[in-house]
């Protein structure tokens, strides 16, 4: 797909999907009530879909109403109705760490497995703390459990007797999925349940975001900061309608828009408060020179004729990494990201892909372990970016091609993982 250049500044408004972390913790949630949720503005894409066929192959009822961006989940207090089942859930990182630790709630044998790259990506660290909180999850493929793993990978089996709490540790590094996977269900556990970290914790704000929806469902926890976390048996409340925000990643393009091509873009349905972290990509944009504002539950970011490199540490927002990769070419000094190690275990090696096709345009870019250091660019070259089936990849290199001549999108359908309509809500800048 050839991204055709806008020659004017920006003057648009734009409303983006609902946001896929929160769809799929409502989802969970909503299946361990006892009753009817609603869910509005929730986000219908390849990973919620995912999700939820997976709850109704569980024997779930599960309502979609993909016209008006609503799903009706029937919950059960905590029972799962199927004894066996197996489950494929692509490449849905969320699916995969959510429902390993759901399905030990059950009472029966159940596989689950995906794409050939979730066979890659590792959940070792939720399968050890599982097993020490007394459930039986096993890799299909021999791997040895009981000792930090971090090459477990689906496909996984998991034999269900109920959860029986206690205490266990979490490495946090890798994922902060397997700690909010483990948050979410141990309300349902036999007895109280104590989560240690055993490391540094990346990605907290989705941490706090799983604390804030299992509140929302009637359910608080006992924290340490996020060294240690108690969750005593209890049980979630259905709601009438729950209202999904818009998703904070997907908005993070159309933040970014302005800050490449000037003018204004904004953005309806999220707010400052929302309570997903990544609207703290902002903050980046007000550091590069961006004005940011808020108005009527909406928020509007408008370009700075000089853009200035920033060093920032995305440990904690790295799903916008690859979008201020594609915003930095075009600052005026170096740009370097730090924090982002975990990035090399998503849908591709994010961190080793984007400095490959920044090199393809022209950009000069350094590789670190953690991140990239950036150089302005004033001499692009026309490229078919690769995106390597990873939906972030083609998002936010078409950025690039809003202002750059010759860049194409290689397999642009993979943005169908988060944000199906990707395309034709960026053509509507123009």
């Amino acid at each position: 797909m050839q991204i055709t250049p806008i020659a004017h500044s920006l003057s648009a408004v734009i409303r983006v999907p609902g946001s896929k972390s929160l769809t799929n913790r409502a989802l969970l949630i909503a299946s361990l009530v006892n009753g009817s949720t609603h869910l509005t503005n929730a986000l219908f894409s390849d990973d919620s879909r995912y999700f939820a066929n997976a709850l109704q192959t569980l024997g779930f009822d599960i309502q979609l109403d993909e016209t008006d961006h609503a799903m009706t989940v029937i919950g059960l207090g905590g029972k799962i109705p199927a004894s066996k089942a197996e489950l494929f859930i692509g490449n849905a990182g969320t699916a995969a760490r959510f429902l390993s630790a759901f399905l030990i709630l059950g009472n029966g044998e159940y596989i689950l497995d995906g794409e050939p790259r979730m066979r890659e990506r590792p959940i070792g660290d939720l399968v050890d703390s599982l097993t020490q909180l007394g459930a039986n999850i096993r890799p299909v493929q021999n791997a040895e459990v009981g000792k930090r793993n971090v090459q477990i990978c689906p496909p996984v089996k998991i034999t269900a007797n109920g959860l029986p709490g206690g205490k266990t540790q979490i490495a946090g590094d890798i994922s902060s999925q397997f700690l909010s996977a483990l948050l979410m269900v141990a309300p349902y556990a036999q007895r109280e349940i104590e989560i240690t970290l055993s490391t540094e914790l990346n990605s907290k704000p989705y941490v706090d975001m799983t604390i804030d929806i299992m509140k929302d469902f009637g359910v608080e926890i006992e924290r340490d900061g996020y060294n240690s976390f108690t969750i005593h048996p209890a049980a979630y409340l259905p709601i009438t309608n729950y209202q999904i925000e818009s998703d904070a990643s997907a908005a993070a393009y159309f933040f970014a828009a302005p800050a490449i091509c000037g003018g204004t873009v904004r953005v309806e349905n999220i707010s400052r408060t929302s309570k997903q972290g990544d609207i703290a990509f902002l903050d980046v944009l007000a550091k590069m020179g961006c004005t940011v504002t808020e108005t009527d539950y909406c928020l509007l970011v408008t370009g700075f004729p000089e853009l200035h490199g920033v060093d920032v540490d995305m440990r904690d927002i790295p799903d916008t990494a690859q979008t201020l990769a594609a915003i930095a070419p075009f600052a005026s000094s170096p740009t370097r990201i730090r924090g982002i190690a975990s990035a090399r275990v998503k849908e591709t090696d994010r961190v080793h892909a984007t400095c490959v096709e920044l090199a393809r345009l022209g950009v000069e870019v350094e590789e670190h372990e953690d991140g990239m250091t950036i150089q302005p660019c004033k001499m692009f070259q026309p490229a078919n970016i690769q995106t390597y089936n990873d939906h972030r990849m083609a998002m936010a290199f078409s950025l690039i091609g809003l202002r750059v001549a010759g860049v194409s999108i290689e397999n642009p359908a993979c943005v169908s993982k988060t944000f199906p309509n990707y395309f034709e809500v960026l053509d509507s800048l123009r």
